[in-house]
């Protein structure tokens, strides 16, 4: 029957962990050993990426990515533009700040995370003004409807930052975005990409169909599915953080410990081919992060370290900074 028997026939009720739903972000501390980490820990590390000019190309991201932001009370269908581009710099800046330990860096994942947040309020919109908080502004856009950046690939995105950043109100938001708007941007998706977003809407809204929602996507990649766009990307980038994922839900620590390393090889071995390996996109590999965010705040020990994976992200070091 496969997905552990399908769920125990979907029947796995509301596995979302209290403290990051309900209660407040000081859950109980990870299982750990009289030296403060698993006996266990792997480490990756991350694959070549050249640093020469990165200083020089932060800065100019950063201004690029600080003129779209301001633009957006102008044109608000820039939307998707900001979002990837902000993206991108918050990744870009893990390159010299491994850990995202510096200020700076916490700044842009948030920025990139209310840019993101904030697409989808605007799609789900019709018509007149929404308020956004984006960069440590208040702003005033237009409604803009479904878009064709408005996909189930960004609203996965949007997900993911939400959960590193621990904002529980804009998940809520982002969990009541229909599918069926997400169909509407036009973009080509395969069909199991929905299934997935179904799932995660699922398990933050504690809705009794978790299961059958995430056997569906599961299943959706299996190699010998013929409708699947891109196998590669699928079985190293997609498929991986569904199988972590699966391992939270059923509170399997081995098995989560087990699926997030393999995530993260899977993850670099994508990266660091010729034709992929100077992308800032694969700096970090946000699916994993998230669900391993997910996991640290339901009191999972996390026996994967990686450059892959910034621990102050992981570790919530940065939430409550500011106002977000």
């Amino acid at each position: 029957m496969g997905v552990d028997s399908q769920f125990d026939a979907t029947g796995v009720g509301d596995l979302r962990p209290a403290r990051f739903g309900r209660g407040s972000w000081v859950p109980d501390e990870p299982l750990q050993d009289f030296l403060g980490r698993s006996t266990l820990t792997v480490t990756i590390s991350r694959h070549p990426f050249p640093t020469e000019n990165a200083a020089a190309g932060l800065s100019v991201l950063e201004n690029s990515t600080e003129s779209l932001i301001d633009g957006l009370e102008v044109d608000s269908t820039r939307l998707g533009d900001a979002f990837q581009l902000s993206l991108t710099l918050a990744k870009s800046r893990c390159l010299l700040d491994p850990e995202a330990s510096n200020l700076s860096t916490w700044q842009a994942w948030v920025n990139a995370m209310q840019v993101g947040s904030a697409t989808f309020v605007a799609t789900m919109a019709r018509e007149g003004e929404i308020r956004c908080r984006i960069a440590e502004k208040e702003r005033v856009l237009e409604a803009t409807g479904p878009q064709r950046y408005s996909n189930p690939g960004s609203w996965l995105t949007a997900f993911y930052l939400a959960v590193i950043c621990r904002e529980k109100d804009r998940l809520t938001t982002l969990c009541h975005v229909p599918v069926s708007l997400l169909r509407e941007s036009g973009a080509p998706y395969d069909e199991f990409v929905y299934s997935w977003v179904e799932a995660l809407q699922a398990y933050w809204l504690g809705s009794p169909d978790l299961g059958a929602k995430l056997v569906a996507a599961i299943d959706g990649t299996a190699p010998q599915n013929p409708h699947i766009s891109d196998p590669e990307t699928t079985a190293k980038i997609l498929y991986p953080p569904m199988e972590v994922f699966h391992r939270l839900v059923r509170e399997n620590h081995a098995g989560f410990n087990r699926a997030l390393t393999e995530s993260i090889e899977w993850h670099k071995e994508y990266w660091s081919t010729e034709d992929n390996a100077l992308q800032a996109t694969g700096l970090v590999a946000l699916a994993p992060l998230a669900m391993a965010c997910l996991a640290y705040d339901a009191s999972f020990p996390i026996e994967v370290e990686s450059e892959y994976l910034p621990i102050a992200l992981l570790e919530r070091d940065w939430p409550g900074e500011f106002p977000t």
